[in-house]
């Protein structure tokens, strides 16, 4: 990467209604977890960079919320305003949608998107669509919404047509010299990320019986020579939640922990002493001084 004369570099923003994949989407072109990812809607709080660099070009992805249109707690109205911003400061936007659904949510976050930029279809969930001919007329259905810039249909879960995706995006950035080192692959601090595997790992485990109102915060984070102390705090909105994420015995907290502990050595290449406790804090995802405490105002 010595010769940066027509190398291109940009921002790339990833966009759709909750739980379409988006997550999914960012690891895999990364090639590595930097985004939780969970079968609940609604995983993701923070915009979230992931770094993807070649010989090229350097791909800076932005990973938003979904865009929430149901419901309106303080919380998820700084996540829609977070979503709007990110479309205004970036150089691509790319649009996830399910193969074969394109819903009312779809459709509201289509009229967000930016008219004087490149926007790109990503049809996630390709492997999924098993009538190819009902899936072709749905594209052209979808395709006459609004003059999208490409159509590029995937399987984020699969790695399927990704290289085809990198090629259309690399056409569309423009020629920048690189904004981050080439092995960079996040923005993300460890402290940030430790706090968003936590949370990953509650959602997995806890299932629909946990709300979206969780959050993780880090109490303390030290580093003696290859070991990382972690001390973390999971806040819930009711009794009734403490005692799910707990579980009998504490045997869910345990598992919670053990995973997000072996996920975190393995992300910073270290070992991890780990403690996690839980915390009733009614209300705090309408307290506008606890979500900036936590960075999501």
């Amino acid at each position: 990467m010595n010769d940066t004369s027509h190398f291109k570099c940009g921002l790339v923003a990833i966009v759709g209604r909750p739980n379409v994949g988006k997550s999914t989407l960012l690891n895999k072109l990364v090639g590595q977890k930097i985004s939780i990812t969970s079968k609940k809607a609604q995983t993701t709080r923070h915009r979230v960079m992931g770094i993807r660099t070649n010989e090229a070009a350097q791909f800076v992805f932005v990973d938003t919320p979904g865009f929430q249109t149901r419901h309106a707690s303080t919380m998820n109205r700084a996540m829609n305003k977070r979503v709007r911003e990110t479309l205004s400061d970036t150089d691509v936007v790319m649009m996830l949608v399910e193969a074969g659904r394109l819903s009312p949510e779809d459709r509201q976050v289509i009229d967000l998107l930016p008219e004087d930029r490149p926007v790109i279809l990503v049809v996630n969930k390709i492997d999924y669509a098993k009538d190819k001919a009902a899936f072709m007329a749905w594209l052209q259905e979808v395709a006459a919404v609004r003059a999208f810039t490409e159509i590029v249909p995937v399987s984020a879960k699969n790695a399927q047509n990704l290289d085809e995706l990198l090629k259309v995006l690399q056409a569309l950035l423009p020629e920048n010299a690189p904004l981050f080192d080439e092995d960079d692959v996040t923005d993300q601090t460890e402290r940030q990320l430790a706090a968003e595997l936590i949370r990953e790992k509650v959602f997995r485990l806890c299932g629909e019986e946990i709300p979206y109102a969780v959050a993780v915060q880090i109490d303390k984070f030290e580093e003696e020579g290859n070991l990382r102390r972690i001390f973390a705090t999971i806040l819930v909105d009711r009794d009734g939640h403490k005692a799910i994420v707990i579980g009998h015995g504490g045997e869910k907290l345990k598992t919670i922990s053990t995973q997000a502990r072996l996920d975190m050595e393995r992300a910073f290449d270290s070992k991890v002493y780990l403690e996690v406790w839980v915390k009733v804090k009614g209300g705090w995802a309408d307290d506008v001084r606890m979500l900036k405490s936590l960075g999501l105002d």
